[in-house]
């Protein structure tokens, strides 16, 4: 298992294994070969960067058991997603100003897979060796605009304002997605609390199934959905979105 950060240092951006409050910086390309320096840095010092710069962010709706069964809808066959534009992405860390257009917000606190090799109509077992590992999430999004229209749902405008993709601290591998649990804290008080393990389609069917006609590039992230306990984030709070194994996602919301 491997922890991979991102980070900045007095103007220069580089990234490495973090270990507890050091980072062992490496060189190259994260997701080819990266090569270790020798140098080390204490995290104290650097500023936290995004852990990788996705192409696209694809975002699931409507995939845990549990949500399904309490929003009485129907297990879908295939996957649900929307795309978020890189103007949402934010790192661990980041204060998010919540745009005047998007009035109330809410949190989902999300499992993210990270795509480490080029996917095209891959099987399961080819998709399971293209996941590079996994981040944490917060797919944030503004319900007033979803449904402001009734003849339109606005799933992009809704969930892709200005930092509504928050994601990161690190991207963990060697881990097991269904050992995992999702919870979510807003100003220190558990809001969320799921197993990944009731997802309805898991990583590897959801890589080969995405990678159906449309390639996935590394560093591309898919946000595995999110299950019961969605609510507001108030305006000032903190939210956190802990995945034991993965770390913390910290951002507060202005």
């Amino acid at each position: 298992m491997a922890l991979w950060i991102r980070y900045s240092q007095d103007g220069r951006g580089g990234f490495g294994r973090l270990d507890g409050n050091r980072i062992a910086v490496f060189a190259g390309d994260l997701f080819s070969d990266p090569t270790p320096t020798g140098e080390t840095v204490d995290l104290a010092e650097v500023t936290v960067d995004l852990p990788c710069r996705p192409s696209k962010f694809i975002a699931l709706w409507n995939n845990f058991h549990a949500m399904a069964e309490k929003q009485e809808l129907t297990q879908p066959e295939a996957p649900l997603f929307l795309l978020k534009p890189a103007n949402t992405y934010r790192p661990s860390g980041a204060v998010i100003a919540v745009p005047e257009a998007a009035g109330r917000v809410m949190y989902e606190g999300e499992l993210g897979i990270v795509i480490g090799k080029a996917a095209r109509d891959v099987d399961e077992t080819e998709a399971a060796a293209c996941i590079f590992g996994y981040t944490c999430i917060n797919d944030v999004t503004a319900p007033s605009i979803l449904k402001a229209d009734p003849s339109f749902a606005q799933w992009c405008r809704a969930k892709g304002l200005d930092g509504f993709g928050p994601f990161g601290p690190v991207i963990a591998t060697g881990l097991d997605p269904a050992s995992l649990t999702v919870r979510t804290l807003v100003n220190g008080r558990e809001r969320q609390n799921y197993p990944v393990s009731d997802m309805i389609i898991p990583p590897a069917q959801l890589v080969s199934m995405l990678s159906q006609g449309m390639t996935l590039e590394p560093g591309d992230v898919i946000a595995c959905g999110t299950s019961n306990g969605v609510g507001p984030i108030p305006k000032e709070a903190t939210v956190e979105v802990v995945i034991d194994g993965i770390g913390t996602l910290s951002n507060r919301f202005a």
